[in-house]
């Protein structure tokens, strides 16, 4: 049986998404109503799924909430077969590689931390539709399904990360929380530390007149760090862009959020930023969120989005979670508004994917994952003189690694320098305009 805390829990983090099932009846009526009449066709053949246009227009059920801003996002969006079909298979993706992860961890191929991202996939594949291909990222600890989408790595870059294969994204230096790839600066150990490292990127992008945002993802169990609110000062004073996302998953570690904040509303906690509140269960909620703060940051500087979303493993592979949530709790949370799940429902009654393209696309996604598991067994860890190797990022610092005792280390050049911002030009502008 649920606690009243629990059910107070999930109360909080369903009454605002509760409104679904009731919307989706209408939502699919109005798209109907959008389309042009000619695509209506008598439905002569039973078993063969008669589909409209490639594009509708959503309804989104659940409107955000608004921090000093006047105008938000849009709650009527678009979406085409052709996004349909690549952000259920990135969300199923996302799902399955974590999957694929806890089982490798289970059979201790995997050393140290890991942090799962199970229940949050709609976060990363909603931020990184609206991401251009020269926006920056910066995480925390959950990084595995943002290296895979926005670092653009394969999953047996991923997995061989995290196992300490030679095939890595990091050549198996790095681990689960430091995954790194072009615009990916990766994730962070320390609580809430990336978050003055992703405003250092902006002031960056800035500097040098780039058309790049940053965004700098935390969770709610930093919320409460002192340099988090440095870098809102920091960040709003410069008019940097910015956008600072907090992936609410409700709970910090093992201490839920309404015990370890006394103001719960993240977007509201920038005080002089604007921010936003969106369903971070909903991929088309969290992208039209995103979007409008990549325009904002890009004219007016800085801002907060808040995404609510709930986390299905513990904090790590290492936590017990039963002790501070019952099984119970996550379950009816999953049952209610699970995201992979509830996009799918979403595409069927849109009617932009029948029932045998979300079969061949869940079967396209097992199949690259189980090989990229495969991959990752039978890749070789590097050798020992690669502990000093690529120690430098430029090509030039060669020769003797300085600051070693008692050891003359030849440095090791096995990856390309570091590439120079391509649209770069002589700084000009004060950093207040």
């Amino acid at each position: 049986m649920l606690s009243s805390m629990q059910r107070g829990l999930i109360s909080t983090i369903c009454d605002l998404m509760q409104q679904t099932t009731m919307h989706r009846a209408a939502h699919s009526r109005t798209a109907q109503q959008t389309r042009p009449q000619s695509q209506s066709q008598p439905q002569s053949q039973p078993k063969k799924e008669i589909l409209p246009e490639d594009s509708c227009l959503v309804h989104l059920p659940i409107e955000f909430k608004l921090h000093r801003l006047e105008h938000g996002p849009d709650t009527l969006v678009s979406l085409k077969r052709k996004e349909a079909s690549l952000y259920l298979r990135q969300l199923m993706a996302l799902r399955r590689l974590e999957a694929a992860a806890a089982q490798l961890y289970k059979d201790q191929l995997v050393r140290g931390f890991c942090h799962l991202y199970t229940g949050q996939e709609a976060c990363a594949v909603g931020v990184c539709a609206a991401l251009r291909p020269q926006d920056n990222l910066i995480a925390g600890y959950r990084i595995h399904g943002w290296a895979y989408l926005h670092g653009r790595l394969s999953a047996q870059a991923v997995l061989a990360e995290l196992t300490g294969r030679a095939s890595g994204c990091a050549r198996g230096k790095g681990g689960s929380m430091h995954m790194y790839a072009r615009h990916f600066y990766g994730g962070n150990g320390i609580v809430g530390a990336q978050i003055p490292l992703g405003a250092g990127i902006a002031l960056a992008s800035k500097y040098q007149q780039l058309d790049a945002v940053c965004v700098a993802l935390y969770g709610d169990g930093a919320a409460n760090q002192g340099q988090l609110f440095e870098s809102f000062n920091m960040a709003q004073l410069w008019k940097l862009p910015v956008v600072f996302v907090c992936e609410n998953n409700n709970y910090g570690m093992g201490t839920s959020s309404w015990r370890a904040s006394s103001n719960t509303n993240n977007y509201t906690r920038g005080d002089y930023l604007p921010g936003i509140w969106a369903d971070g269960q909903d991929v088309l909620a969290v992208r039209s969120a995103i979007e409008f703060a990549i325009g904002y940051a890009l004219q007016r500087g800085p801002l907060i989005v808040e995404l609510c979303t709930y986390r299905y493993a513990g904090h790590s592979m290492s936590d017990c979670d039963s002790v501070y949530r019952s099984r119970d709790e996550v379950q009816e949370v999953r049952r209610r508004h699970d995201a992979v799940e509830r996009f799918q429902r979403l595409c069927v009654d849109q009617q932009l994917l029948s029932a045998e393209q979300l079969q061949e696309i869940a079967l396209e996604v097992r199949r690259e994952m189980e090989l990229a598991v495969k991959a990752t067994k039978s890749d070789q860890e590097l050798p020992l003189t690669h502990l000093w190797s690529d120690v430098y990022a430029d090509n030039a610092m060669q020769g003797k690694i300085r600051g070693v005792l008692g050891q003359q280390l030849e440095h090791l050049r096995t990856t390309p320098g570091r590439e120079k911002p391509t649209n770069c030009v002589p700084p000009k502008a004060s950093l207040n305009t």
